[in-house]
């Protein structure tokens, strides 16, 4: 009986998510490309990303999303992708090196690798004989 239920829920979820089929695929590809650019909807862009994965205009669409996000490590990646797919992309480039400074700028030194900084400006490090308790 459980096994019943669990491939009927099973089965309507895959359903739900099942791409829709013709015009309506390319309306709804559509309409989640235009909310992803406009609205910065990040579900919109994942949806749109979904139907056409190897689309650089969308993955800049997704990774400017995700800098309003304020996620600018997922942003990267996708300005990155979107930047393999085209190389000659007008733009990816400038806002690939605004978000690698944007990710340097969030990390303050001595937190690199786990390392701390005291107020005297010494650094501490679990790893470090002289800090160890035993």
């Amino acid at each position: 009986m459980l096994a019943v239920v669990l491939l009927a829920t099973a089965a309507g979820s895959r359903a739900a998510t099942a791409p829709p089929v013709g015009n309506a695929a390319a309306a709804t590809l559509a309409r989640d490309s235009t909310r992803c650019r406009a609205q910065a909807d990040l579900n919109a862009c994942y949806d749109a990303i979904r139907w056409s994965p190897e689309d650089p205009a969308l993955l800049v669409a997704l990774a400017d999303a995700l800098v309003r996000a304020k996620r600018p490590g997922d942003a990267l990646r996708n300005y990155r992708r979107a930047a393999v797919i085209a190389p000659n992309m007008p733009g990816v480039a400038a806002k690939i090196s605004a978000t690698e400074a944007n990710l340097s700028s969030r990390r303050a030194p001595g937190h690199l690798s786990g390392d701390r900084v005291s107020v005297n400006g010494k650094r501490y490090s679990n790893a470090a004989p002289e800090t160890q308790s035993h």
